[in-house]
């Protein structure tokens, strides 16, 4: 392993120049205008971040070469946003991304999720899909209770959903011993969320569908809130399957109840993250009466709509990933190499190969950096070294970013959250 300087070698400090980190919000005004955004958005560090929200005349009708610059992006799909426009301004610009771009295009089709989940080791419920939309030849078979799609059987009761992740016309069809008919989920209308059709027992024969088994989950529903890999925040609420009638509390709002997650969904979380890439993230979970956990649904950026706990802890995540990401661009090529010095917080170890690793074969200076790794130690204060602007960046622990970031140690109840 090559040697490095001690810090102790270091001329002497040099004032840094305070720089704001600028925080781009890329999304639908509906949403960067919402309370859960603004709750969020509030409570990062005023002297850390300056925000630059993207206004939606500009997202919409600007070319990206005019759309503002920034080091961190925030950016997200929801219906009539312009996904690939985004995904080309990232690709100009070159931000910090919260939520990866290009994954967010699996996110909308219902087909691409359950992939992409079954990929990651995700359990999901057991399902075919019915795909018009593609040129392929399928046999599909419909019986009084079952359909049947290139030879599989799913019988009923069974859910059928549009592979389109934005059309919330869902369906589950019942077997005749149940009476039959089916019962129509949408998005809520006043107080209600579904509507039993007796009347309504054939499947539809227009657009692209998947077929899934109806899971018991004794008419409650999970939603999962993530923040990065280690957090999640999780709420139960009626089942729309019920009677489809909404409960809402004295204040309006539907009504919602914490839920601890399990060692097995708290992993589920973990490899959603890794599979979809979004730091921030929603997620549906099916809780069997034998204690299963299946997933049906990703939506990608979503917040819990009332909780200031959440409100901290998702600022508080997103701070201490964020940051670190200013600074002045990526070099040119006449300005050559960036000298730049990484702070370590311990002796050289293991836990730092992939810093040397780097280093040795060419992988920063190919990105136009010359880093020089410094060695630490037990007395080497390596926030305070940043401080002074002695050296450029330092490792630190997730306890000592915290502190750094708002001014007061890490709650020991956020370590535990998820």
């Amino acid at each position: 392993m090559p040697a490095t300087p001690d810090a102790a070698a270091r001329p002497p400090p040099r004032l840094a120049t305070p720089k704001r980190t600028t925080l781009g919000v890329c999304a639908m005004a509906k949403k960067t205008q919402s309370k859960p955004m603004r709750e969020i958005l509030s409570r990062l560090p005023g002297d850390a971040f300056e925000i630059i929200i993207f206004q939606e005349e500009v997202i919409l009708g600007a070319a990206v070469e005019a759309w503002p610059v920034v080091e961190c992006l925030v950016a997200f799909h929801s219906a009539g946003f312009p996904l690939d426009k985004a995904i080309q301004y990232a690709k100009l610009r070159k931000p910090f991304v919260v939520n990866d771009l290009r994954r967010q295009h699996l996110l909308r089709d219902r087909r691409l999720v359950y992939a992409t989940l079954a990929r990651a080791g995700v359990p999901t419920p057991r399902h075919v899909c019915v795909n018009r939309d593609r040129d392929v030849e399928q046999t599909v078979e419909e019986l009084d209770d079952a359909i049947v799609v290139d030879g599989v059987k799913i019988e009923k009761p069974f859910v059928e959903k549009p592979v389109d992740s934005d059309d919330h016309n869902i369906r589950v069809y019942y077997p005749t011993s149940a009476g039959g008919g089916c019962k129509r989920l949408f998005r809520k209308v006043g107080n209600q969320s579904s509507k039993y059709e007796p009347d309504l027992h054939s499947i539809r024969r227009e657009g692209s569908y998947l077929y899934e088994e109806f899971v018991d989950t004794q008419g409650t529903d999970v939603k999962v809130y993530s923040v990065g890999p280690y957090y999640g925040h999780a709420e139960a609420r009626k089942s729309p399957t019920l009677d489809g009638v909404v409960l809402r509390g004295a204040d309006g709002k539907e009504l919602r109840y914490p839920v601890i997650l399990s060692w097995v969904e708290k992993d589920v979380a973990f490899k959603i993250y890794h599979a979809f890439r979004q730091t921030v993230c929603g997620f549906d979970i099916l809780r069997t009466h034998d204690g299963a956990c299946l997933v049906c649904d990703v939506n990608g950026w979503s917040f819990v709509k009332k909780s200031r706990k959440y409100y901290d802890d998702c600022a508080a995540l997103l701070a201490a990933m964020l940051v670190g990401c200013g600074g002045s661009g990526p070099p040119t090529e006449s300005d050559g190499p960036r000298r730049v010095t990484v702070q370590l917080n311990w002796f050289p170890e293991p836990e730092f190969g992939g810093f040397y690793a780097a280093k040795e074969r060419g992988i920063f200076e190919a990105a136009g950096f010359d880093v020089e790794l410094i060695k630490g130690g037990a007395e080497v204060p390596a926030p305070q070294l940043v401080a002074s602007g002695n050296v450029d960046f330092a490792v630190v622990s997730a306890p000592q970013l915290y502190a750094l970031c708002f001014g007061r140690q890490t709650p020991a109840t956020a370590a535990q959250e998820c």
